[in-house]
C-alpha cells in the first residue's frame, strides 16, 4: 500500500514535490531548536535540578567497589 501512496503521489505532485524543507522551514526549525535550547537550559540551570544532580553524581562517586 506504501508503495501505491507514493506512486500516486508522484503521478499527481511530480517526481521531486516536496523533496526537501524551504528557507522558511529551515528558519522556522533553526527557531524552534533555539527555543527548546533555551528551555532546556533554563530548566538543567534551576536549583531544584541543579541539586538533584549534584546529589546523583556525589553518590556515584561516594559508591563503594
Amino acid at each position: 500500500m506504501y508503495t501505491w501512496l507514493r506512486n500516486r503521489r508522484r503521478a499527481l505532485c511530480g517526481k521531486d514535490a516536496q523533496a526537501g524543507m524551504t528557507t522558511a522551514e529551515y528558519a522556522v526549525g533553526t527557531i524552534a531548536a533555539a527555543g527548546f535550547g533555551a528551555v532546556l537550559y533554563k530548566v538543567v540551570t534551576s536549583d531544584a535540578v541543579t541539586g538533584a544532580l549534584q546529589s546523583v553524581i556525589g553518590k556515584a562517586l561516594d559508591a563503594q567497589f
